[in-house]
C-alpha cells in the first residue's frame, strides 16, 4: 500500500470511527486535561478492556488526586481500588513505586519525552507513546497489537512485532497521522477489523485491503 492509498485509508477511517466509543486514555484527557491522569490510564489499560479501566479510574482518582496520594496507600488497598485490571497486582506495585521516581529523577513533574518516560515503573514505549500524544499534544506513535495487526493486514508494514512496526511507522508514515494513528485503529480493531475473524463484509476500506494474513472473516 503507498501513501496515496494510506491517506485515502485515514480519511474513511476518521468518519468511520466517530460513533465509536472513544478510547478511555482519550477519554480521560478530554475530562480532566491532566497528565498525571492520563499516565495513571494508560498505565492501567494494559492488557484491560476499555470498560474496566475506565470504571478503575473513576474509583482510582475519587481517591487519588495527585501523585503523593499514592504514598497514604498501601499496596493491599491499592490492589484493592484498581482490580480488576489486568497484572493489578504488578500494577499496584508501579503505582506505588512512581511517587519517588518522579520526584527523585523529574524534579516532581510529569516527563514529556518517550525516553524520559520509559524510565517510569510499568511505562513501556507504547505507554510512553500514548501519554505524548494524548496528554502532550506531541509526536508519539503509539502502536498496540491492534495497530500492528491491521498494519500489517493492509500490507503497509510487513513486521512480525508492535516495536518493529513503531520503527517501520516512524520512517514510512506521514506524521500529520501519528497522533490520531492509536484512536483509530483501535476503534476500528475493536469493533470491525477484530484480531480474529474480522467483519471483513462490512468493512469500509475493504476495496484497499488485501487482507493479508486473514484466515476466516466475517
Amino acid at each position: 500500500m503507498n501513501n496515496k492509498n494510506i491517506d485515502t485509508v485515514y480519511k474513511i477511517l476518521t468518519k468511520h470511527v466517530e460513533d465509536y466509543n472513544v478510547p478511555v486514555v482519550d477519554l480521560i484527557e478530554i475530562q480532566t486535561e491532566d497528565p498525571f491522569k492520563v499516565l495513571i490510564a494508560t498505565i492501567l489499560s494494559a492488557r484491560t478492556k476499555d470498560e474496566v479501566t475506565a470504571q478503575v479510574c473513576k474509583r482510582l482518582f475519587a481517591v487519588v488526586k495527585n501523585l503523593n496520594d499514592f504514598n497514604k496507600l498501601s499496596n493491599k488497598e491499592l490492589e484493592d481500588l484498581i482490580y480488576p485490571v489486568g497484572f493489578y497486582k504488578t500494577k499496584a506495585k508501579h503505582l506505588k513505586e512512581l511517587p519517588k521516581v518522579i520526584k527523585d529523577e523529574f524534579n516532581e513533574i510529569i516527563p514529556k519525552t518517550i525516553d524520559e518516560l520509559i524510565k517510569l515503573p510499568g511505562v513501556g514505549r507504547k505507554t510512553a507513546n500514548l501519554v505524548v500524544s494524548v496528554a502532550f499534544k506531541k509526536q508519539g506513535l503509539c502502536v498496540d497489537t491492534h495497530v500492528h495487526k491491521i498494519m500489517n493486514r493492509l500490507g503497509y508494514v510487513k513486521t512480525k512485532t508492535p516495536f518493529e512496526t513503531e520503527m517501520e511507522l516512524r520512517n514510512k508514515l506521514p506524521k500529520k497521522y501519528w497522533m490520531q494513528t492509536n484512536r483509530l485503529f483501535v476503534a476500528f480493531g475493536q469493533n470491525l477489523c477484530r484480531p480474529v475473524s474480522p467483519f471483513c463484509s462490512k468493512c469500509p476500506i475493504r476495496k484497499y485491503c488485501p487482507r493479508i494474513g486473514v484466515v476466516k472473516s466475517r
